[in-house]
Parts: structure tokens; C-alpha cells; sequence
């Protein structure tokens, strides 16, 4: 027996290093070989809205390493569309609101939610637009970690500089945004914190930030909150521009106990005590492997991850390249494992089949009517998500969506979330129905799209995360076979 052999045979420990050598070099030569199509598809469905034929091919014979780094080489600090011209108005101050006449704020009220379609159909549309759809994925990520409802801000401006936020810092610095969105203008207003005084501090604002924006459910009590509520006094707004102000005669400067430290904080310095808790860093990397990965985490990667997420100071990119090019990413049990969220559904259905409406007012009301409204999420816990997308009424609508689609039958109704005194559903019917005359369908037009000699096994590839639930007579023609594919169970997955 060759001495290398004999030795790992009689010493359990120099086996297990063996093993282990050998585990290594498997998984370096799986991350170096090519991802193929189906891993392609894979990726771009993950990180984006829907993958085309063509950009799926661009990634197929890339390694996941390269796939990974092209997809965050191409991330954007901004959109490329630009928005509605009304955001750059001037704000509106609240206290102007209040002393309008009833029928000044009902009209009021109606600019404000035709404004805010047009700004949610803006920002589906640099979804289906953008060169970056991992970009507008990680802005909608955030955008359900910090959740903000314009049911409550009322002013479409505060919510598009939000936005902006957002996508400026999707792939940038976690620390660096959460300073930011605690002082945005629409979060403090959402949060009730723009009139937080020393005589009268905002618990809710400092309950939600440790909560749901750092540490967890749990992982703090309720004189944390109390004391760093009085750290967070005197950040409000100016009232008659809408921007950040800091009040100093609001502001509680006593002595301050939070999470075991003690001194006299302000809001900054209470942010910085919570980014130096481990359970900040796991809970971001917990709900992003909910998002990118499967809907169980599993906690060891997830603290390792997390740890890293710690060292280089809240980096996201690093962090996301991890994710990408990790096994558990790549895992053959975690394809599939996710729903598809209502804009999933919309705008992937919009970019996989080529499909460029002129207006996405539509899209807006699907999305809703889907149970997903972007700028209005239920509450301050943003969307559930995962199995929470699916129920009798919404599965319904999301078959009706498609149907619509691929066989232009009568569009779904709207949303009842859409629904206001200013604008009752008969006028949302009409507006739909004219506006779904550009979401119908042209195979002609997709099949130009196509790689040259695209096959029916590849185009299911294309379609589906997963072979197909029910079985297709092989008999059917393209266009048929086609609308079995996209009503199939599986279509529900990415």
C-alpha cells in the first residue's frame, strides 16, 4: 500500500482532512465550470424580474463567480428613466392641508393618488427597462425592509426622494443607509417622529428602527426603546419645504442607557450602537437568503455571513457576491423554492415575453390587485411575502393576469386597495381596460427574440424554474403549448 494511502487508512484524522481536500476541490470546480442555461436562467431570475433568451445565453457559458461579478459590475446608483416631472414640485405642507375646505382636500387627494399611479408605473417601467434589474431588485428589497406607505406620507415627492435613496445605496453600504432612512423625510413622517420633543418622546419611531430595521423581535427591551426614543427627539422636518431639520431645542441631550451603554446620545450615535450588534448584521443576511435563496435560512451560513457582513462594515455588494456564488445559491433543492412576488408575476411575465405597453398604469393596478401595491405596503412590516402571495383571491387574479395576456380575454378587475372617494372603480375600469390594449402577447414578435433553433425543451427552460406539473400533449401547437406552460403550477415559481 503507497504510504500516502496506508497512512489516511490508519489515522481517522488525516481521512477526515482528505475528505475534506477532496470536498474542496469538487466545489472550486463546480464554482469554475460553466453555469449552462438552466443556471442562467436561474440567476437572472433571482436577481431581476424575468430573463430573456438572449440574456440568459449571455451567462450560460460564464463561470458563477463571472456571472455574479457581471450582474454587480452592472449595478446602477441611479434610474435611467426619468421620473414624472411633478416630483421635482414644491412640497405641500401638512399644515396647508389642514386648513383646505372639504372640497379642496378631496381634490387635493385625487392629485395625489393619480400622481402616485404615475409614479409607481415609473418605477415598474425602470424595472422592465433597466440594464440593471438586480439594481431595482435590491431597491424593492429595501423598500419592504423600510417600509413607507404613501396612504400616510400623502405626498408623492417625499416618497419618490425615498425611492432614490433606496436605489442609491441598493448594492452600497447598509450602515450608510440606515442613517439615511432615519432621517428621510417620508420615513420620519410615517413613523410619527417628525414632532418627537423631549417632553414627549416617539417610542414607535425607536421600537420599529430596533425591530424591524436592526436587531429583531426580542432583542431589546422596552427601556432600550424608551431611552433612545429621547435620543431621536428633535428630528423632524422643515414644515414648509418637507426636508430633514434637526430641532435642537427639541431634543432630550440627558444621559442615556441603550442596549447596556450609557452617555448622551443622540439619534446618530444610537444607530452606531445598534450596527455594532451581531443580530443586526444576521437579520439583513436572514431576509436576504429568504429573498434570494429559499425560505429557510440556514443559521450557521447565515452567521458566517453575517460576521463578514460585520468586518467590511456593512459593504452589501460583498456581501451579495457571497450569496451569489455560494452553494446553498446554486443547490438543486433551492431552485423553484420561492413564490413569485405580484411583481415577479407582472413585470417578469413583461420581460421574459417581450412585452412594452406603453402605459404602466395597468401593471400598477395588477400588482395591487395581486396583493403587492409598491409605496403603499400594508404596514410598517412591509409584505410578508412567501406563501402570504398565495390565497384563493389572489391565485385567481394571478391566472386572470395571465390569461389576460396570452389571450387577451377581459381584463382583471382593480384592486380594491386602489379604490378611493376621489376615484371610485367604474373610472379605474375604464382607465384599465383602455390601457391593457398594449399588454397582449405577439408570438410572432417573441419568437424573434429567440436564439436560432430554439427548441420546445429549452423554451420550457426559459419559462419555468421547474419541469412543468402537468403534462403537455405533445401535439399542441406553439402558441397553445406556450399559454399551458405559463398557466402551469409551476410558472407560480422562481
Amino acid at each position: 500500500m503507497p504510504r500516502a494511502r496506508r497512512t489516511a487508512a490508519t489515522n481517522p484524522a488525516a481521512m477526515k482532512t482528505l475528505v475534506a481536500g477532496f470536498l474542496l476541490l469538487a466545489a472550486t470546480l463546480a464554482r469554475a465550470e460553466a453555469i449552462g442555461y438552466e443556471g442562467a436562467r436561474h440567476l437572472l431570475n433571482r436577481a431581476g424580474f424575468g430573463a430573456t433568451d438572449s440574456e440568459i445565453n449571455a451567462l450560460a457559458g460564464l463561470s458563477r463567480v463571472d456571472a455574479a461579478d457581471r450582474l454587480l459590475d452592472e449595478a446602477r446608483r441611479e434610474a435611467t428613466l426619468a421620473p414624472p416631472a411633478f416630483v421635482d414640485e414644491p412640497f405641500t405642507p401638512y399644515y396647508r392641508v389642514r386648513q383646505m375646505s372639504a372640497e379642496e382636500r378631496m381634490a387635493a387627494t385625487r392629485v395625489i393618488f393619480q400622481q402616485g399611479l404615475e409614479l409607481r408605473a415609473w418605477w415598474l417601467r425602470e424595472m422592465l427597462a433597466t440594464p440593471s434589474p438586480l439594481t431595482e431588485r435590491m431597491t424593492l428589497f429595501w423598500h419592504g425592509h423600510f417600509a413607507t406607505g404613501l396612504q400616510k406620507v400623502r405626498s408623492n415627492p417625499l416618497m419618490y426622494r425615498q425611492n432614490v435613496l433606496l436605489r442609491r445605496e441598493a448594492l452600497g453600504n447598509f450602515g450608510t443607509l440606515l442613517h439615511d432612512i432615519a432621517r428621510d423625510p417620508a420615513m420620519l413622517v410615517y413613523l410619527d417622529n417628525a414632532g418627537s420633543r423631549r417632553e414627549a418622546p416617539n417610542e414607535n419611531f425607536a421600537r420599529e428602527v430596533m425591530e424591524l430595521f436592526t436587531l429583531g423581535e426580542g432583542r431589546y427591551g422596552e427601556r432600550d426603546v424608551k431611552e433612545a426614543a429621547r435620543a431621536f427627539t428633535g428630528w423632524s422636518l422643515d414644515r414648509d419645504s418637507g426636508e430633514y431639520m434637526y430641532r435642537r431645542a427639541w431634543h432630550d441631550a440627558g444621559e442615556k442607557t441603550v442596549l447596556g451603554k450609557t452617555g448622551r446620545f443622540d439619534g446618530t450615535q444610537v444607530l452606531d450602537i445598534l450596527l455594532e450588534r451581531p443580530d443586526t448584521a444576521r437579520l439583513v443576511v436572514g431576509k436576504l437568503w429568504r429573498e434570494f435563496v429559499s425560505p429557510t435560512p440556514d443559521a450557521a451560513i447565515v452567521a458566517v455571513w453575517a460576521g463578514e457582513f460585520m468586518k467590511s462594515r456593512y459593504e452589501v455588494k460583498p456581501l451579495m457576491k457571497a450569496l451569489l456564488t455560494s452553494d446553498a445559491f446554486w443547490a438543486p433543492e433551492n431552485r423553484a423554492s420561492l413564490i413569485k412576488s405580484p411583481v415577479d408575476m407582472v413585470v417578469g411575465t413583461l420581460r421574459t415575453f417581450a412585452i412594452r405597453p406603453m402605459d404602466m398604469r395597468p401593471a400598477a393596478f395588477a400588482c395591487a390587485a395581486l396583493g403587492q401595491n409598491p409605496m403603499s405596503p400594508p404596514n410598517v412590516k412591509g409584505w410578508p411575502g412567501g406563501e402570504a402571495w398565495i390565497n384563493s383571491a389572489t391565485l385567481l387574479r394571478r391566472r386572470q393576469w395571465v390569461e389576460r395576456v396570452f389571450r387577451a380575454t377581459d381584463p382583471m378587475p382593480p384592486a380594491p386597495l386602489l379604490e378611493t372617494p376621489a376615484s371610485g372603480p367604474n373610472e379605474m375600469r375604464r382607465s384599465l381596460e383602455r390601457g391593457m390594449a398594449g399588454y397582449g402577447f405577439e408570438s410572432e414578435r417573441w419568437s424573434r427574440t429567440l436564439s436560432p433553433g430554439a427548441a420546445q425543451a429549452r423554451i420550457e427552460k426559459l419559462v419555468l424554474a421547474m419541469p412543468p406539473v402537468r403534462s403537455l400533449p405533445a401535439d399542441e401547437e406553439d402558441a397553445s403549448r406556450l399559454r399551458a406552460l405559463v398557466a402551469d403550477p409551476a410558472y407560480q415559481l422562481r
